[in-house]
């Protein structure tokens, strides 16, 4: 006799899926108005994400706002889930989200309030920084819980991450995100995103200022060499979501 497959009632990491739902529903709704009716959106190269498998994907991106950023790119995959690809436009996908979705954030950001506290349960993989911490600059190994937190969630499904750590344009990657890449093997897709830091708040929960032309542009999965080293991945990565610096002529031109 053939057992009924039970659908999972929580994540990987613990958390109720009704909750998740319940808050990407919420969160979702506030990001769908301040995408579509504040500011103007474009998406761009959804067409890279086409045949993309259902785990083991991880979007690298540049990090413009804490929070806004990676909000905006969930409404994007539920648009993609419900066949509409390149488009933020549509109210209804909120409530048919993709499930399997994370995020990594430093935990110290996401325990800084009761608001973040609950955007973690829409999908934060938490992981302690290990070059700051409680506004000041320290240096510490990684935490062995944080790498198979990471594991987990791309086993999983897909993961968003942000390689420099901080909202600074231009900041430098950190070497974690080369680890990951290397050690896991994930495809990973760059991402670029633009007019957020003139659009909203540092933390993204602020409008600062109205009808600004926001972008997210998805690009061809990456290929590494099998001999790369994590600083020549790092430097691959940093190319692509195009957060190398400027030459120094041309920025005092």
């Amino acid at each position: 006799m053939n057992k009924i497959r039970r659908l999972p009632y929580r994540d990987p990491f613990g958390n109720p899926l009704w909750a998740k739902r319940m808050v990407i529903f919420c969160f979702g709704t506030v990001t769908w108005y301040r995408l579509n009716h504040i500011h103007r959106t474009k998406v761009e190269g959804m067409e890279h994400l086409k045949n993309l498998p259902n785990q083991n994907v991880l979007f690298v991106s540049n990090h413009q706002t804490y929070f806004m950023d990676v909000a905006s790119m969930f409404l994007v995959f539920m648009h993609l889930r419900n066949g509409m690809p390149n488009r933020v436009n549509r109210w209804w996908p909120v409530m048919n989200p993709r499930m399997n979705l994370f995020f990594i954030a430093a935990k110290e950001t996401m325990k800084s309030g009761p608001l973040p506290r609950l955007l973690a349960l829409a999908g934060s993989v938490s992981i302690k920084r290990t070059w700051r911490e409680a506004g000041q600059e320290i240096n510490r190994g990684v935490d062995p819980k944080d790498l198979e937190g990471i594991r987990k969630a791309i086993q999983a499904g897909w993961v968003i991450t942000f390689p420099q750590g901080t909202t600074k344009p231009y900041a430098p990657g950190r070497r974690g995100t080369a680890h990951i890449i290397r050690d896991l093997n994930p495809i990973v897709v760059p991402v670029v995103v633009d007019g957020f830091r003139r659009g909203f708040d540092k933390k993204g929960l602020r409008v600062k200022k109205r009808r600004t032309e926001l972008t997210i542009r998805f690009k061809e999965p990456m290929q590494f060499a099998e001999d790369s080293t994590p600083q020549q991945i790092l430097e691959q990565v940093m190319a692509a979501i195009e957060q190398v610096p400027p030459p120094e002529s041309l920025v005092n031109a």
